[in-house]
């Protein structure tokens, strides 16, 4: 996972940022997940889209009436982010806990359910119980859901992540479990994305995005950068205790108890006392299942033009260059002893410059060809990615009897910076050029699905860089004769005769070299393919549907 996660994995998150509030001045705003209803809910999933100039004005409240609902939104969000900070969390407290790179590729399925919510959003858009309400009818269940598996995880994660010498954590179950809380966080957001959009009036929709980004940062941060710092015994110790204990102030299974408590009270009173908004809930239930259909033949009809299909393609295979430091490098640093809560903690500097970036970047990108400021970021964050290799090689050779030095933390908060720069021209350019190419009859059905295909071209070169780096790795057991370390069995066996397996080659400074000459390769050759996509005509990116 890449220092810019170093508490949990990027492309799982996919947090909404300030980026895309650059992108909603261009083109119809999109709630991601909530599919092709952005122009208005009542008018159904595809016919909502020329609706607006049909509504007869009306005296909207200001922003003082519509406070309450605001702060609503917000604390959903805030809740919405806590159980993927959760799981973001658990693969540093497994890779202190030596697992293998394969277990932390199994686990990284977790982060999926984010990227593939397009699949399911348009069932989540149409089918519900009217008198309960349109979004009241899947945000309870599943925050109820939410909340009774964060209480079973309360009672059963120590023994899910307890390790000796005959068995490591049980990483199918907890993968299991976690893989859940993800899939209904995701739904969640689905179903909260929807409800702005008749939570809040005309004049102040446009503050759910920022409720959004606000929102979920805000609980990805509770549940990973707090928790793991008030879960660390060391940074208590240090920070805020008088007297020093074995453990931090909160455990995982404190954390997850209260943190379901909070879901089911707050679900329960969403429940009870708050109501939707009536609009749109006479719409016969034929007219909306028919638009779930029509919406998905709809997204097929875009996926076979010959333009999107070739952008498909590039964006699936455009981050394998990535992958290695994306996915391993802040893995590989607390292998190495760096305290995971300090790594975590070095992402809070990191906040304004997140929010400036998109700022700064979007005057570049708002132009005809936002894709050049891709093409001309690529080798800068494939640089920047070897520079991550030579920090894990030397990170060991830092490391002191205190810890590490404070000069050692600034270099590595330097080379975050200089990622995010990298990382933030690219996805502000290819968010741009989404927004630029996008159908605006169908804009968003037509953005998530661009979305959708850039946030699993991160996903699966992570879980495959994962995968492959206990098998590029090579071990010999010294100190013990015809033992060797292949598996964890055999290097069991060879630390019983009393040898140790020591690594001669490891296989992420393997992966770091292939990953940036495939990079390169992808640079040289199909980059310059993707730029000249900016070359066709709006034509040539519109569906017959729409035409």
């Amino acid at each position: 996972m890449e220092l810019s996660d170093s508490v949990g994995h990027k492309n799982g998150r996919q947090r909404k940022n300030t980026a895309n509030l650059q992108i909603e001045n261009m083109k119809d705003r999109e709630l991601e997940g909530s599919g092709p209803e952005v122009e208005e809910e009542a008018e159904g999933l595809l016919q909502g889209f020329d609706s607006e100039d049909r509504r007869p004005a009306k005296v909207r409240p200001g922003l003082r009436k519509e406070l309450g609902n605001i702060l609503l939104l917000l604390f959903l969000y805030v809740l919405q982010g806590i159980p993927l900070g959760l799981a973001g969390s658990i693969p540093l407290i497994m890779q202190s806990k030596s697992v293998s790179y394969k277990d932390q590729a199994f686990f990284s399925f977790v982060f999926w359910p984010f990227s593939l919510k397009l699949l399911w959003a348009p069932l989540v858009d149409a089918l519900y119980f009217s008198r309960f309400g349109r979004r009241k009818s899947w945000l309870v269940p599943t925050q109820y859901l939410l909340g009774l598996f964060m209480i079973y995880l309360s009672v059963t994660v120590d023994s899910l992540l307890q390790s000796d010498d005959s068995h490591g954590p049980d990483v199918v179950t907890l993968t299991a479990v976690f893989f859940m809380l993800s899939f209904l966080a995701a739904t969640q957001d689905i179903a909260v994305d929807g409800w702005a959009l008749t939570m809040l009036s005309r004049e102040n929709v446009g503050y759910a995005s920022t409720c959004n980004s606000v929102g979920q940062t805000a609980g990805y941060f509770l549940g990973n950068v707090l928790f793991l710092a008030l879960e660390s015994a060391n940074f208590c110790n240090q920070y805020l205790r008088s007297e020093p204990k074995d453990t931090g102030l909160v455990t995982l299974s404190d954390f997850l108890f209260y943190g379901g408590v909070v879901f089911l009270i707050s679900t329960t009173l969403v429940a009870i006392f708050k109501r939707e908004s009536e609009r749109g809930q006479g719409k016969k239930r034929a007219k909306e299942t028919q638009g779930v259909l029509e919406t998905y033949k709809l997204l097929f009809s875009i996926i076979k033009l010959p333009t999107v299909l070739s952008f498909c393609a590039l964006l699936l295979t455009a981050k394998m260059g990535f992958s290695a430091a994306d996915a391993v490098t802040g893995l590989k640093l607390v292998e190495a002893g760096v305290p995971k809560e300090k790594l975590a903690l070095l992402a809070v500097p990191m906040v304004p410059l997140q929010i400036l970036l998109p700022l700064i970047i979007s005057k570049y990108t708002a132009g005809p060809r936002p894709l050049d400021i891709f093409y001309k970021a690529f080798p800068f964050r494939l640089l920047i990615g070897l520079g991550y290799a030579l920090l894990v090689w030397w990170t060991p050779s830092v490391k002191t009897e205190e810890g590490f030095p404070m000069y050692y933390y600034l270099l590595v908060l330097f080379s975050y910076a200089l990622h995010q720069v990298a990382l933030y021209s690219m996805y502000v350019a290819c968010m741009a050029f989404h927004a630029k190419v996008s159908d605006p009859l169908i804009g968003g059905t037509y953005m998530t699905l661009l979305n959708t295909v850039t946030n699993l071209g991160g996903n699966w070169p992570s879980t495959v860089a994962l995968w492959l780096v206990d098998p590029l790795t090579s071990k010999e057991c010294q100190g013990a004769a015809g033992q060797t370390c292949g598996s964890l069995d055999e290097a069991a066996l060879c630390a019983k005769e009393g040898g140790a397996c020591v690594t001669t080659l490891d296989g992420y400074y393997v992966e770091s070299v292939v990953c940036v000459v495939i990079g390169l390769v992808w640079w040289l050759w199909l980059g310059k393919r993707m730029r000249r996509l900016q070359e066709e005509s709006p034509a040539a990116w519109r569906c017959k549907i729409s035409q």
